[in-house]
């Protein structure tokens, strides 16, 4: 699961109160992923947010549907179905015969408390809308490795009081980071039918998201720029 650490509502930036920590269905066929946006991840599966659960057809055809809800007040989607459709196309077919349905998810009060970038559960994976400010702010320093995954994709962390940081993002840098990270994280979870142990299968989307993710896109960000270099010089 894609998880975010837990943001600041608007009440909370000004008291300084922290969050509760969220939790993660650790279970086999229920919701899995990574970065949470604070806490760590727990058994207690009957607080995870509610979703609609598309129950498995097995086919293995590796056609899938999108749904899209309302962001929700204060949000905005990252992505457009049509993003999702393009980035999909660009991996190997094989990765998508388990992959059923991509929701756009609507951000609710309850899901605030255990708030993610995404989610997979069983055949579907859910992206989570962002504020739209596309500013989120933390009672608690950024941890080091979200400082390198911020660096990776372009955020910028910024501290803006003794108690308060704020995380920055740009238009570019978020569709960055959930076409090339987010949605292919959950995708690897979706492919992972070996490891059952949360961190077996944590480890096996990290390193699915960057071998699938995050290299392909920085491998034709390179090209580009060698094209337009060659064109320039030619």
């Amino acid at each position: 699961m894609a998880r975010r650490p837990v943001p600041l509502l608007k009440d909370q930036r000004v008291l300084g109160q922290r969050r509760l920590r969220p939790v993660s269905r650790l279970r086999m066929g229920a919701a899995l992923g990574r970065r949470r946006r604070g806490g760590e991840p727990a058994g207690d599966s009957a607080r995870l947010p509610p979703e609609t659960w598309y129950e498995p057809r097995g086919d293995g055809s590796g056609e899938y549907r999108i749904v899209v809800h309302p962001p929700g007040n204060g949000y905005v989607h990252v992505l457009t179905p049509e993003d999702i459709r393009q980035r999909l196309a660009q991996v190997p077919s094989d990765f998508l015969r388990r992959l059923e349905v991509v929701q756009l998810s609507r951000m609710t009060r309850k899901k605030r408390s255990f708030p993610c970038y995404g989610m997979q559960w069983g055949a579907a994976i859910y992206l989570y809308p962002i504020e739209e400010s596309l500013v989120e702010y933390y009672a608690r320093p950024p941890r080091p490795a979200e400082l390198r995954e911020a660096a990776m994709y372009g955020a910028k962390w910024v501290q803006e009081s003794p108690d308060l940081w704020a995380l920055h993002w740009t238009w570019p840098a978020i569709r960055d980071y959930y076409l090339n990270n987010v949605l292919i994280h959950e995708l690897g979870h979706i492919v992972d039918n070996r490891n059952r142990r949360f961190v077996d299968r944590e480890r096996f989307a990290e390193w699915f998201a960057i071998q699938y993710g995050y290299k392909p896109s920085r491998a034709e960000l390179v090209e580009r720029a060698v094209r337009r270099v060659v064109h320039r010089h030619g």
